[in-house]
C-alpha cells in the first residue's frame, strides 16, 4: 500500500487537513441522511410507508391535488423515480391519479380518504424524530433553515 506523501509546506498541511473525511460537509450530510432514514424505517413501518412514499404523502398533506411534475419538482425526484412510488401508493389506496381535464398531458395526484386518515397516524413521527435526534424543536427549526439555505445555494451553483 503506498504511503501518503507528507505535505511540503505548512500551507500544504493546512490544506490537507481540510481533506479529512470528518471535515467534509458532504460526508456529514450523507451520513446524517443515512442515519435519518434508518430511524424513520421502524416509525413508518406501521403506516406501511417507505421513506420516499412518506415524502410524497407529506407533500400531498401540505397541498392536495398536485400534478406529478409539481410533486417531482418539490421532492427533487424525476418521473422515473416518482411514478413507481405513486403507483404503489395508488395500489395501497392512499392516492388517486387522474388526467387533468384541462390538459390531458398532466396527471393530478390526490389523496384518498385513506391517505388523509394516514396523516392522523403520522402526527407522532415528528416528535419521535425530535426525540431520536436529541434536538429541541427550536434547534431542529434552525438546522432545517440552514440546510435548506445550503441546498438552495448548491442547487443554484449546479445550475450554472
Amino acid at each position: 500500500m503506498p504511503r501518503a506523501t507528507p505535505p511540503s509546506t505548512a500551507a500544504d498541511a493546512r490544506a490537507d487537513a481540510w481533506l479529512a473525511l470528518d471535515k467534509q460537509l458532504c460526508f456529514a450530510l450523507y451520513s446524517a441522511s443515512l442515519a435519518m432514514t434508518k430511524v424513520y424505517k421502524p416509525l413508518l413501518a406501521p403506516l406501511g410507508l417507505t421513506y420516499p412514499q412518506y415524502l410524497v404523502m407529506l407533500a400531498l398533506w401540505e397541498h392536495d391535488g398536485q400534478s406529478v411534475s409539481a410533486l417531482g419538482d418539490k421532492l427533487a425526484l424525476d418521473s422515473g423515480t416518482l411514478t413507481p412510488l405513486l403507483k404503489r401508493l395508488q395500489a395501497q389506496g392512499r392516492i388517486s391519479r387522474e388526467r387533468d381535464a384541462q390538459d390531458e398531458r398532466r396527471v393530478i395526484v390526490r389523496l384518498t380518504p385513506a391517505g388523509r386518515q394516514l396523516k392522523v397516524e403520522a402526527r407522532r413521527i415528528p416528535r419521535e424524530i425530535g426525540r431520536a435526534s436529541g434536538c429541541e424543536l427550536s434547534e431542529i427549526t434552525d438546522l432545517t433553515r440552514q440546510l435548506t439555505a445550503v441546498r438552495d445555494a448548491l442547487t443554484r451553483q449546479a445550475e450554472h
